[in-house]
């Protein structure tokens, strides 16, 4: 597979050097969203330390040579523990590899990729640190649900379903985010569901808002579920969907009716309908 990607250009591009470790974010799971600087440091690592979500593909383009490392990272399953992860990667830096540490996703969007950069700094290891696309951002735009529309959300909010203990972030201030934000974007927060839903319901969020679930995000395997807030939890049990999953609450995902290009390009016409209420234009004669 890696013979049928074009080369890059010889210029310009940053070196990977032996003691580095760059930070990379892989995307959200179609290996067409990674970024070229993440696809040159995999033709030039030694040695590849990857999160579960990081698709077989990407990794397919890695020099031959390179040493792949599994590094779990997966939420509600088995996963390797953050700081031997992070030693690891001081390790491998230490003794002369040229270290790669992909992530799905960005790095440091609820990646954990700021805890491992910072060991890595305290501990003299140089870093690069390579963005990737959100899945909060790009998963979403598969399922035809953008984040922002001047028609529907002049602010959208990040949030995450659980803490480092697993359970529900006690210091978040939903009443606060409720107010604050047209549109919110939750990460990792199928386990509580529940709980998050009645917290919004709580802080004034509408029973009949529209909210999207995304899982599989950008893979051949996506679903996506439409439901609204005071139905999710009882829609979410009867789908069977399963984590990992982008939870989306807002307007925005009215959109979906007009822009699901996914289902578009399988032959289905849009929906009969404009999401946001306007006057269809007069068609022409």
């Amino acid at each position: 597979m890696t013979d049928s990607i074009p080369a890059l250009p010889a210029s310009d591009w940053p070196t990977l050097l032996p003691g580095w470790v760059w930070l990379c974010g892989a995307g959200p799971g179609d290996p067409g969203l990674l970024t070229l600087h993440t696809l040159n440091a995999l033709r030039q690592a030694d040695v590849i330390v990857y999160d579960a979500l990081v698709d077989a593909a990407i990794l397919d383009w890695a020099r031959p040579e390179a040493d792949l490392v599994y590094a779990g990272k997966r939420g509600g399953k088995p996963s390797a523990k953050q700081r031997d992860i992070s030693l690891r990667l001081v390790e491998l830096a230490r003794a002369g590899r040229r270290v790669l540490r992909l992530k799905g996703g960005d790095p440091f969007v609820f990646g954990r990729g700021g805890e491992e950069a910072q060991t890595l700094v305290q501990h003299g290891i140089p870093i690069r640190i390579v963005p990737g696309i959100s899945a909060g951002i790009g998963g979403l735009a598969y399922a035809g649900i953008p984040v922002t529309h001047r028609d529907v959300n002049q602010s959208v909010t990040f949030v995450t379903g659980h803490d480092q203990s697993g359970l529900t972030p006690t210091s978040l201030n939903w009443k606060a985010i409720s107010d604050g934000s047209q549109v919110l974007v939750i990460y990792m927060g199928m386990k509580h569901i529940a709980q998050i839903a009645g917290a919004l319901l709580d802080a004034g969020r509408a029973p009949s808002e529209p909210v999207a679930v995304v899982t599989e995000a950008t893979t051949p395997s996506q679903r996506v579920l439409e439901t609204t807030l005071e139905r999710l939890e009882a829609d979410l049990a009867a789908s069977g969907l399963e984590p990992p999953a982008i939870i989306c609450v807002g307007r925005s995902v009215l959109m979906r009716q007009t822009l699901d290009w996914q289902a578009m390009m399988s032959g289905e016409a849009p929906r009969d309908t404009d999401p946001l209420g306007r006057e269809r234009p007069a068609e022409s004669a």
